[in-house]
């Protein structure tokens, strides 16, 4: 839907400015044979990882697939194994093509700034540089074009050198990026046509079946607030005596020690019973403790 596109376009702007800083403010080539590669690489491939890392971690579909279990309404017909792994299948190309939109900009905009890419491939470049002496060896060889992407390394006898092997691999770097967000838009085009040809929806249909996903989220999303405030509220109100936010309030409880320390602490989610949960220490005090204590009249002097 639009949203997604929306989101999409706003993670793409945020990966380039967040690139662009990221270069201008990290990025220095050791112009140094071996660890040019390496370098360049890490630039290149590390973001690009842990972009995609985050775009899983926060997508809501990857936790309900980690966490999904079947419904006890699907216990009562056998599983339907095909079926089941054709949705899976589904939900994880979902996921992935939402987590890939900032590490594929990443890669795409590295490579067309190409600063990555002449740093990590300098020292590999097969040309003859101007001016060298035609019986220097292999590794000199490589030590000069590794220092290349370093313009206060080079001697000025292969200024004309450097700045050939630069365009080259500036050419080289890219032609893949641009390749890169070639294929990114005809795989998503032709992603798009394929679940539209294979979707057992009509057009309209479609349209109004993900109007009703996005509305259901919305009010589920507005009564679980409502609800757990509701359900909180109980508990705090058993531990102080009083409702948060009340104007008239006319007695208060004194929590005793013992309250206080049982509430306190580190906790793991509780199970009680086979179908219920215990959310935190005041709710498990709450339901174990009865109502007593000491009480403090809030419309009498002290």
């Amino acid at each position: 839907g639009k949203e997604i596109v929306i989101a999409n376009a706003i993670i793409a702007i945020l990966t380039i400015g967040g690139q662009q800083l990221f270069s201008f403010f990290t990025f220095s080539c050791p112009c140094h044979v071996g660890q040019n590669l390496i370098y360049g690489l890490a630039f290149l491939g590390v973001p690009a990882l842990i972009l995609l890392v985050v775009g899983y971690a926060l997508n809501n579909q990857t936790w309900r697939l980690v966490t999904g279990k079947r419904s006890p309404l699907e216990e009562e017909t056998p599983p339907n194994r095909l079926l089941q792994c054709k949705l899976i299948c589904f939900v994880l190309c979902s996921i992935t093509g939402r987590a890939l939109v900032a590490p594929v900009t990443w890669l795409a905009v590295t490579l067309i700034n190409g600063s990555y890419y002449i740093c990590a491939m300098s020292e590999y470049v097969s040309v003859h540089y101007y001016g060298a002496n035609p019986n220097v060896t292999a590794s000199e060889h490589r030590r000069i074009l590794a220092a290349f992407p370093c313009s206060q390394l080079v001697p000025p006898e292969l200024t004309r050198a450097r700045d050939e092997v630069i365009l080259l691999l500036r050419y080289q770097s890219q032609v893949a990026g641009w390749l890169l967000i070639a294929v990114v838009v005809i795989t998503v085009f032709l992603s798009y046509c394929l679940a539209s040809c294979f979707s057992p929806l009509s057009f309209l249909h479609f349209r109004y079946w993900n109007s009703y996903v996005r509305n259901e989220q919305e009010l589920f999303d507005e009564a679980t607030d409502q609800h757990s405030r509701l359900y909180a509220m109980q508990h705090v109100k058993k531990f102080f005596g009083f409702i948060p936010g009340s104007e008239n309030v006319k007695e208060i409880r004194i929590p005793s020690l013992r309250e206080w320390q049982a509430i306190s602490g580190l906790a793991f989610l509780k199970q009680v019973d086979e179908e219920h949960y215990d959310y935190s220490l005041l709710h498990d005090w709450a339901l174990k403790e009865s109502v007593n204590g000491k009480y403090l009249r809030t419309d009498e002097d002290p």
